[in-house]
């Protein structure tokens, strides 16, 4: 519901009835003193489940300075997701919730109602950073409901002769994340191997969308750019990857979102 007073925008799920495969590139942004390249939302694609925002920061290397350095803000109505593959982020919020993320874990916060966070790198540091941070949007019934922080040292993995699969949101078969999410989804880290292809099983009724982290990837022959979020549609029941020298590839995905949202 548009209200002309709120600087928001309605969002309404467009999500495909049928496979498909179209390339929305990221832009570059400044946050603070760090660029990222958002790639979610984007025109044409706001939603992919119920995952609404996606942000990649890094690779990058320092040896002095916070590259991180997120002041406080707040949020309402939805659930921040951060995943890192290198480096450390200090969380800190309005619920004296203090965490160190580390590569392998997840932090996951569900503003509902109404919170406050920062986020930082700290003072003992490896001189890296490189992850992504995720947002998804609360469905209605949970929208206003009681702020929280879950911080997860390690997430449930995968060992395949093509890769490893970590997944810190939803589950890909046998391999159930304890993250509490409040809609149908999945996010998974897929480390592909060299030459040895990954073939990942997908729910039919979730629309996908996957986005190359790392290296060099090949989707069913097509080759995979990277910071280009690629949407994949609904109705597949694999996910075919190949790599001719290792990569990470982030999939997202969930039945798509049944309501409209700012």
């Amino acid at each position: 519901m548009a209200d002309s007073s709120v600087a928001a925008e309605a969002c309404v799920a467009i999500g495909a009835a049928q496979k498909q495969f179209e390339m929305y590139p990221a832009r570059e942004i400044a946050l603070g003193s760090t660029s990222v390249f958002r790639a979610l939302p984007v025109r044409g694609r706001r939603l992919i489940g119920p995952w609404c925002f996606l942000d990649r920061f890094g690779p990058l290397s320092f040896t002095d300075g916070a590259p991180m350095d997120v002041a406080t803000h707040p949020h309402i109505g939805l659930q921040t997701v951060s995943w890192l593959l290198d480096g450390e982020v200090v969380h800190k919020d309005s619920l004296e919730c203090e965490e160190i993320l580390r590569p392998g874990g997840v932090n996951v916060m569900t503003s509902g109602d109404a919170i406050a966070h920062a986020e930082h790198t700290p003072t003992d540091n490896t001189g890296r950073l490189d992850g992504v941070q995720l947002w998804t949007a609360l469905p209605d019934e949970h929208r206003r409901r009681e702020a929280s922080f879950q911080h997860l040292p390690e997430v449930p993995s995968i060992e395949e002769p093509g890769g490893i699969i970590r997944v810190f949101s939803g589950a890909i078969g046998s391999a159930q994340s304890p993250a509490e999410h409040f809609s149908d989804l999945v996010g998974a880290d897929l480390q592909v191997h060299k030459h040895a292809p990954l073939n990942l099983p997908l729910e039919r009724v979730f629309e996908h969308a996957v986005f190359v982290l790392a290296g060099d990837c090949e989707l069913e022959g097509q080759p995979l750019d990277q910071r280009v979020l690629y949407y994949l549609g609904t109705q597949r029941s694999e996910l075919p990857l190949h790599s001719a020298t290792g990569a990470r590839v982030l999939l997202i995905g969930g039945p798509p979102f049944p309501e409209t949202i700012l």
